[in-house]
């Protein structure tokens, strides 16, 4: 009985020092940075169009299975928020909406960081192809018909 006096003592001192509440916040902090659903990195990302900045935050998917399943299955997609995909080594990008029950905008960003072309409001569920007109070094999915909204076209920068 002493003995479990004296852990339940020492766990209490370590629960409540400094230390332990520093760390509390740091492991709150990694998980405001990851998205609750897909547990993808959540990075800020901006589109500056005709001399304004668009403000979103981006689901990062790196490996291939991120990839792979993109925003299928997801119900919900906020407007400031989107799935990016980058493409190492750039490449000549080809996306579909299977099992993707939301309209998106997939916009199509070359090697110089800006805009090549937008597929805009795709069809939910549809297995037609869109692609990019050139290489490219990423890939940036967003609520459908939200670049419209914005005012985001072709030549515009994005920055990650």
């Amino acid at each position: 009985m002493r003995r479990l006096l004296s852990l339940l003592a020492a766990a209490l001192a370590v629960a409540c020092s400094p230390q332990a509440g520093a760390g509390a916040a740091a492991s709150a902090e990694t998980s405001a940075s990851r998205h609750p659903v897909s547990g993808l990195e959540i990075i800020p990302l901006a589109v500056v169009s005709d001399g304004q900045r668009h403000e979103f935050a981006v689901e990062v998917a790196n490996t291939a299975e991120e990839q792979a399943r993109g925003l299928m299955f997801r119900t919900e997609l906020g407007p400031n928020e989107g799935m990016l995909f980058p493409r190492t080594p750039p490449d000549l990008a080809s996306f579909w909406m299977k099992n993707t029950p939301l309209p998106l905008d997939i916009i199509f960003i070359g090697k110089d960081g800006r805009i090549m072309n937008i597929a805009a409001e795709t069809v939910p569920y549809s297995l037609d192809s869109v692609s990019a007109v050139g290489l490219t070094s990423a890939v940036l999915e967003i609520p459908g018909g939200r670049a419209a909204e914005l005012g985001i076209e072709p030549g515009d920068a994005v920055e990650w």
